[in-house]
């Protein structure tokens, strides 16, 4: 159905001639969208013009004795007429239309020749507005130009008569037309909006199903693969008959990695749900494992979830890098609430010198090729911030800044 309409709407507005050839949209042919106090009153006319029709037949005696059965039966060939021309246009059929219409023409005809001209009059009004409204500009205006010869004789008042007559059903036909037009295109707007709300939710979703695994894999990924190292250590150690107590200092670094895993693993939970406590508190608590001084600046306010996470997990992960690369260095956090955005600087003095010479700049803290600061610039970047890292002085920094 919809391949037969759409090749319809070619061609009849494939050959040049624009929004003449074109079909008024399915929208448009429909009722759709339609208030019910209009519905009422068309109704309500339709049932109107019913009756002027059949009483205006047997007023004129046209239809006495034998032939009173005529005007229903007209009447009924008149609305099946009508109601296969609501389908027939929909799926933009034009010579069904016009048969149709034409079937609709002729009963007026047969009542004007049994001598019932207002009756005949009335269903030729009713078919030329039909045309107008749902034909093709260039089919609507040449349909009632064949019916005006019709207009001109039951008119009594002659040419000029007909030409009021044909000059008000051009003008309502047209008129209703454009109110459909204008009905079905708000519908395709609002139809259109809809679409893209209902896209728009769904990228919602997927963007949140993107973050939760992002908060899954920074949470556990790193935990779970440490705590695997240490145990696959301890259990090579079992294995070798190394001493109790190295191996027992190895399920103890992997117990406390998965207690520091399970409190990580509640803080993206309670991320997840909006339930977290502020970033100066959560800085402040983790500086204390490290000994790590804290200093924040600005007015302090609400952050959105992705931006409280993102600076917890660079806070996090940078201090996780000094612990690993820095062992005993002094380490700063600062932290300032901007305008538009917030900004994170974590700096460290860098690990003492060792007997053999070798000092600050020295692993993968310093170089910044670790997995766990290409993670961070990922996340400060999706959010629209950047994170810069690198060595400074005998230290190494890292700098965030995102929205916020």
């Amino acid at each position: 159905m919809d391949e037969k309409r759409d090749r319809g709407r070619t061609e009849s507005g494939g050959g040049g001639g624009g929004a003449w050839c074109a079909w008024p949209s399915r929208e448009a042919l429909t009722r759709v969208g339609v208030p019910r106090g209009r519905v009422v009153l068309d109704y309500s006319m339709i049932a109107g013009l019913s009756v002027w029709v059949l009483s205006g037949c047997y007023t004129s005696g046209a239809f006495d004795g034998g032939y009173a059965l005529v005007p229903p039966l007209g009447f009924g060939l008149c609305v099946a007429a009508a109601l296969g021309f609501h389908h027939t246009t929909l799926d933009h059929r034009a010579a069904a239309s016009l048969g149709l219409l034409g079937v609709m023409a002729l009963c007026g005809l047969g009542a004007y020749a049994a001598g019932a001209p207002t009756a005949a009059t009335v269903m030729w009004i009713v078919v030329s507005v039909m045309a107008m409204q749902r034909l093709p500009l260039a089919v609507g205006p040449a349909t009632v130009a064949v019916l005006v010869p019709g207009f001109v004789e039951a008119d009594e008042t002659g040419i000029f008569g007909a030409a009021v007559t044909t000059a008000a059903v051009l003008l309502a036909g047209y008129s209703l037309r454009l109110d459909a037009e204008a009905r079905g295109a708000g519908f395709q707007l609002l139809a259109q909006e809809r679409l893209a709300r209902e896209a728009e939710a769904a990228s919602a979703a997927l963007a949140e199903r993107a973050r939760i695994a992002r908060e899954i894999h920074d949470v556990l990924a790193h935990s779970l693969s440490a705590q695997m190292v240490h145990l696959e250590v301890a259990r090579l150690q079992i294995e070798a008959g190394a001493e109790r107590a190295e191996i027992l200092k190895l399920v103890t670094s992997a117990r406390s990695m998965a207690r520091e895993g399970l409190a990580e693993t509640r803080h993206a939970l309670s991320a997840l749900r909006g339930d977290m406590a502020p970033v100066e508190d959560y800085l402040r608590e983790l500086a204390r494992e490290d000994r790590a001084e804290v200093d924040v600046t600005g007015e302090r306010r609400d952050l959105t979830a992705e931006a409280s996470q993102a600076v917890r997990r660079v806070a996090q992960e940078a201090l996780t890098n000094v612990r690993k690369h820095a062992p005993g260095a002094r380490t700063r956090i600062r932290f300032a609430y901007g305008t538009h955005d917030v900004s994170l600087e974590i700096r460290d003095s860098g690990p003492p010198r060792t007997p053999d010479g070798t000092g600050p700049g020295q692993g993968l803290g310093s170089s910044g090729s670790g997995y766990g600061l290409l993670g961070m610039r990922e996340r400060a970047e999706l959010l629209g911030g950047s994170l810069d890292a690198g060595p400074e002085g005998p230290g190494f920094t890292v700098r965030l800044r995102v929205p916020a």
